[in-house]
This record gives C-alpha cells, structure tokens and sequence, in this order.
C-alpha cells in the first residue's frame, strides 16, 4: 500500500506543530528541532514540516512506497511521464535512510517517490547547505534523466 506524502517548510515549527496536532488529533510521531511529522491512517498521509525550506508553503509532494519493487514501478513511469527524473539510492533525508526518485511535473513542483530502508540520527547529508532549494535535496528541474548515490547529493 501507498501512502501520500507531502512535505511543507514552515517558520515557526512549535507554532506550527501545536496548529497540525490539533487539526489531526495527535501528535507528530517523530519530532526534532527543526522537523515534524506524522503518519496518519485516516486520510493514509506521511505529513512533514520542517524550517529547512527556502521560502514557507509548499516544499513537495511524494508517494511513500512499501517496498523497492513499488519504487522501481513508479520510477519507470515517471520516465515514461517525458520529465528529467533524479534517483537517489541510500540517502539520508528527514531522520530517515530511503532510496528515491525525483521528478518535477510540468508546473515545476517537486515529486518525491521513495522507499524508507530505515531512520537516522541526523536530517541529512544536506544539513548545512546554505544554497539547497528545497527542505530534502530536491533537485533543480532540469533536463534528463541522473542515478546518483547519496555522496553526490546535496554535499
């Protein structure tokens, strides 16, 4: 089964976890100093906030998979979907390890397909980036198609 992601870069996270707490009826199931998130049945939804975006609102969206034979179904239609994809295997994002594929649809938001493989003590391999575009390494649109491993992204 699938789950729908969606990842929100907000400025102020305890203000901001107290309204989605109280809006869900629960309380983040992982909560660090800079992000939250809750995995939520009903609707089926891995929400995030973080202060690590660029600007506040929308950072991405994604599709949270079970297994890596559901993230391979997805990557290959997101090439046949005719936009540049950006795979990432065993990187570290959001406290967590996953391998993803990226992909921006034609109105330029980022998509995120990933399988999580594990969780992490640190964000990520982005940490202190000044320069990163979005909360979780997502790629520039751009053109083509690129597999990288995790020490080539967000350095």
């Amino acid at each position: 089964m699938k789950r729908f992601h969606v990842h929100v870069a907000v400025t102020n996270l305890e203000q901001s976890v107290q309204f989605y707490s109280t809006f869900f009826n629960t309380a983040p199931i992982v909560k660090k100093e800079d992000y939250a998130k809750w995995m939520l049945d009903d609707p089926r939804i891995n929400f995030a906030i973080s202060t690590r975006g660029r600007k506040p609102g929308l950072d991405h969206l994604g599709i949270q998979v079970e297994n890596s034979d559901d993230l391979k179904q997805i990557s290959l239609r997101l090439k046949q979907a005719q936009q540049p994809t950006f795979e990432q295997e065993q990187t570290t994002c959001c406290y967590a390890k996953a391998d993803k594929t990226w992909v921006h649809d034609p109105q330029g938001i980022a998509w995120e397909s990933f399988y999580t493989t594990g969780n992490a003590t640190t964000y990520g391999e982005d940490a202190d980036l000044p320069d990163r575009q979005s909360a979780c390494c997502a790629p520039m649109p751009e053109s083509g198609s690129v597999t990288i491993d995790k020490k080539e992204c967000c350095k």
